[in-house]
């Protein structure tokens, strides 16, 4: 650990003994055997036939005056509702509440899933031999259950007083927009790059990198809380297995900070955010590179970190009722006209590995319509944790940056880290006018599905758990 931030440490141990937080972190290896399905792709088989660096799930659980509450983060492409609630119930036996658990997936498109979540009821389309298209992997969940649970155990029972501190810093160098205008006044995702007919990036993305560090008495740093906001793409559409930038960053801090600092990345609502720059064709656009570059803005944050003198603990859910997007009559006939005429998949290869997108989309959209007549809407849980100054906003899905920007800049929190994928698969959850604009986002099937309006009320249901949870104020 660098000099100065030991020295920045060292003043705030005696305060440490004062204040009755604990904390504990654990991480368990969850690389999945070889053949699982990688997910993360759209009517693709994509059976894992190499490791290239592993895949973990981290815990981190904090205790202040008997209350706890608990941090997980997966290096997985999403946990589903389903399996979240199982995770919250097996761990209920350590004192903790069910809505005191925040599950979040990184997203990471080179891993499995936990859960089906692309094609989630029966379709006379997805016959046994196609399990693959409803997005998970049955062989995987429980293998990855068990080891969820027991990094939660391991981090309960390494409980020991602990103090937090927290910083920000800026990274603009790997994160863009990924959504570009271009002259015709169209919407492309991952135009070409460089492409002369690019008018201009549609919107912003989120520059900030987030720490939420915690050492114990003796100065030893037991985890760390990483945020930042970028899709983790890099492993599309490979058969290998890695955890890509957020991997890699955790690597390069625990080969700076030590093999015992468990870093558990958080990171934000990426639905419009990729590590691809598409306005410079010069770009070095590499995993770990990435990662190194992380790591070195980390390292500055962390020698000005605020260390807080008291580190309360709180929590409030919030459960939103979101109508599920209302399906044009044309829409699904044309669907359904589809299937009708190619009631087997449109194979792209002679391999029989990749299916035509339409015909996906058409099996999808067709599921999501049984969906919407069993239950019209969805009840969209908003999660917010308070961690003495600090907050941090677990969310669904994948809601556009543009949703964790207006949190931030008006939560009464000194910090606000925002994750997308916690908890449950909402899907894309794009800004109104992206809807108005489309683009392959606002598609509709069961991984884009909401109404238009869903980004503004969960916007709402946030920063209203927020100014509740600081109505005292801060220090």
């Amino acid at each position: 650990m660098p000099g100065r931030m030991q020295s920045v440490v060292r003043r705030g141990r005696a305060a440490a003994r004062r204040v009755g937080l604990r904390a504990g972190a654990a991480q368990m290896d969850i690389t999945p055997p070889l053949g699982i399905q990688i997910a993360g792709d759209i009517g693709r088989r994509r059976p894992a036939e190499v490791v290239l660096d592993p895949l973990f799930a981290k815990a981190l659980v904090l205790e202040n005056a008997g209350r706890k509450l608990c941090v997980i983060s997966l290096d997985v492409t999403v946990v589903t509702r389903e399996w979240t609630n199982r995770i919250r119930h097996e761990v209920g036996r350590f004192g903790l509440e069910p809505e005191a658990v925040m599950v979040h997936a990184v997203q990471n498109h080179a891993a499995p899933g936990i859960g089906h979540f692309m094609v989630v009821g029966e379709s006379e389309y997805v016959p046994p031999d196609l399990w693959w298209l409803r997005g998970g992997d049955d062989r995987y969940n429980d293998f990855a259950l068990s080891r969820i649970i027991e990094a939660v155990r391991l981090a309960n029972d390494s409980l020991e007083p602990a103090r937090v501190g927290w910083g920000s810093g800026i990274e603009a160098r790997v994160a863009f927009n990924r959504r570009f205008v271009m002259r015709d006044g169209s919407i492309k995702t991952h135009p070409r790059v460089g492409d002369p007919n690019i008018l201009h990036c549609e919107g912003p993305m989120d520059p900030e990198l987030g720490v939420m560090c915690i050492n114990n008495p003796a100065l030893r740093t037991l985890a760390m809380l990483l945020h930042y906001t970028c899709h983790p793409v890099h492993g599309y559409p490979m058969r290998y297995i890695t955890a890509g930038w957020p991997g890699a960053w955790a690597e390069e801090i625990r080969r700076a900070y030590g093999r015992e600092v468990v870093p558990l990345i958080f990171n934000g609502c990426c639905g419009n955010i990729h590590h691809r720059n598409h306005l410079d064709p010069t770009q070095i656009d590499d995993w770990r590179r990435m990662g190194r570059l992380l790591a070195e803005t980390t390292d500055s944050v962390l020698k000005g970190l605020v260390w807080q003198e008291q580190s309360s603990l709180d929590w409030r859910v919030k459960r939103v009722r979101i109508p599920l997007r209302a399906l044009e009559a044309s829409e699904v006939e044309k669907a359904r006209q589809l299937l009708a005429k190619h009631p087997q998949p449109m194979w792209r290869d002679d391999t029989r590995t990749s299916i035509e997108w339409d015909w996906v989309y058409a099996v999808a959209l067709l599921d999501l319509q049984a969906q919407i007549q069993k239950r019209p809407e969805m009840e969209y849980e908003v999660q917010t944790f308070r961690v003495g100054d600090l907050a941090l906003v677990g969310l669904g899905g994948e809601p556009f940056v543009e949703g964790q920007l207006r949190i931030k800049q008006v939560s009464p929190a000194k910090r606000t880290y925002v994750a997308h994928m916690c908890n449950e698969c909402a899907g894309y959850i794009p800004t109104a006018e992206a809807f108005r604009r489309g683009g392959y986002e606002t598609r509709t099937a069961n991984w884009s599905k909401l109404a238009p309006e869903a980004l503004d009320r969960i916007v709402e249901a946030a920063i209203e758990l927020l100014r509740n949870l600081f109505s005292q104020g801060v220090g």
